[in-house]
């Protein structure tokens, strides 16, 4: 019993995770401002560089977790799901910062509608996994369990609604598109932005895991 109280205890994960996916959000936002103001080159540089800001805020919390996990002996969580949700939602950040960096070096020369489309459900998606991951500190309150599940549920019919708008995407593009190159182009785009998507699904998966084995 003395030993168990000497074992270092849980670091602060549910707040690193919420800081982490605060993150996100504000990558999400400078993308899609970024996006927004395309054509003018000053600003699209701009929210480009908050982008990256974003993204190395980010990794920075990813790498607070883990070192802090490797000092941590009694976690609030499974280690694993400590381990595969922080990789998870720094995947989020990266996607978003490669999406911002292919348009920069394919050197795309416009936005299309269904680029705005899937930016604005990505954006929502990340912002929604903001939500479910402020409640995960407390899914043992049936009622917040509750929540959480819901808010991982949308993620999933956002996640859905993008595929819709990515397989519309790539018909339109291939049938009318006359340049290769930029078919080549904005089809890495496309599959980038639904891929963020993907990714906040898979987040929300592993805490719907989390939810269920703690509630």
């Amino acid at each position: 019993m003395l030993f168990s109280k000497l074992l270092p205890r849980e670091g602060n994960f549910f707040e690193m995770f919420d800081q982490h996916a605060g993150h996100i959000v504000q990558a999400a936002h400078a993308f899609s401002k970024m996006v927004a103001n395309y054509s003018d080159l000053q600003k699209r540089s701009l929210h480009h560089r908050q982008v990256d800001d974003a993204e190395r805020a980010a990794d920075r919390v990813t790498h607070e977790v883990s070192r802090v996990l490797h000092k941590t002996f009694i976690t609030p969580i499974d280690r694993d799901q400590i381990h595969q949700l922080i990789n998870t939602l720094d995947d989020v950040a990266d996607l978003i910062q490669d999406s911002a960096e292919t348009m920069a070096l394919y050197d795309v020369r416009h936005m299309t509608e269904d680029i705005l489309r899937l930016t604005d459900l990505s954006v929502k998606c990340c912002e929604r996994l903001k939500d479910a991951v402020g409640l995960i500190g407390k899914v043992r309150d049936a009622a917040t369990a509750e929540a959480t599940l819901k808010t991982c549920a949308e993620i999933d019919r956002l996640e859905s609604d993008a595929d819709h708008v990515m397989r519309s995407a790539m018909s339109r593009l291939f049938r009318e598109e006359p340049d290769v190159r930029e078919l080549i182009k904005l089809k890495a785009v496309y599959e980038l932005l639904e891929t963020i998507t993907d990714k906040c699904e898979d987040a929300a998966n592993l805490i719907e895991g989390i939810v269920l084995e703690n509630s």
